[in-house]
């Protein structure tokens, strides 16, 4: 099991697999050929890099992570044609009033939304999704066949 930590970005291909802990606003965004058995995951923390000019960290952003997880896999012999995505996390973690003009401060559905942007943008479909509500997760991500099993506290274990 390789460890993709928060801000971070890998590769693998079957029989290996990935794993990140901790996916609270933040989104595991997840990659996968079947043809190739490759697989790639990012866990990425805020929707876009544009807006901090500070910061190289591609992994860090929706837009620039799954656009270099993408490039990572295609470089291992995947094909863009055939990739496939599974996304969780972006939950709500702290509440937000809708009435306190705050909403650019819901960074889960702010990255959820860039998420489903940027996959359509690279032309990656997406198959599954476990996203939103307000309690963090852990996932594992299988190269062998793109299964994606989705652990939260006090919640059934998930396979999507």
């Amino acid at each position: 099991m390789i460890k993709v930590g928060m801000a971070d970005l890998n590769v693998c291909r079957a029989p290996e697999a990935l794993t990140t802990l901790g996916l609270g606003s933040c989104i595991g965004a997840c990659l996968y050929d079947p043809t190739t058995k490759i697989a790639g995951m990012v866990h990425y923390m805020l929707p876009d890099s544009t807006r901090i000019t500070s910061n190289q960290n591609i992994a860090k952003f929706g837009d620039t992570g799954i656009k270099e997880v993408l490039r990572k896999m295609e470089l291992m012999g995947a094909r863009r044609a055939c990739i496939v995505a599974k996304i969780a996390g972006g939950a709500t973690m702290f509440s937000v009033s809708s009435g306190s003009g705050l909403s650019s401060l819901n960074v889960g559905n702010n990255n959820i939304e860039s998420a489903k942007k940027n996959l359509a943008l690279l032309g990656i479909r997406l198959v599954a999704e476990d996203v939103g509500l307000n309690y963090g997760r852990t996932i594992e991500f299988f190269a062998e066949d793109g299964s994606l099993i989705i652990k939260a506290i006090g919640k059934a274990i998930k396979t999507i």
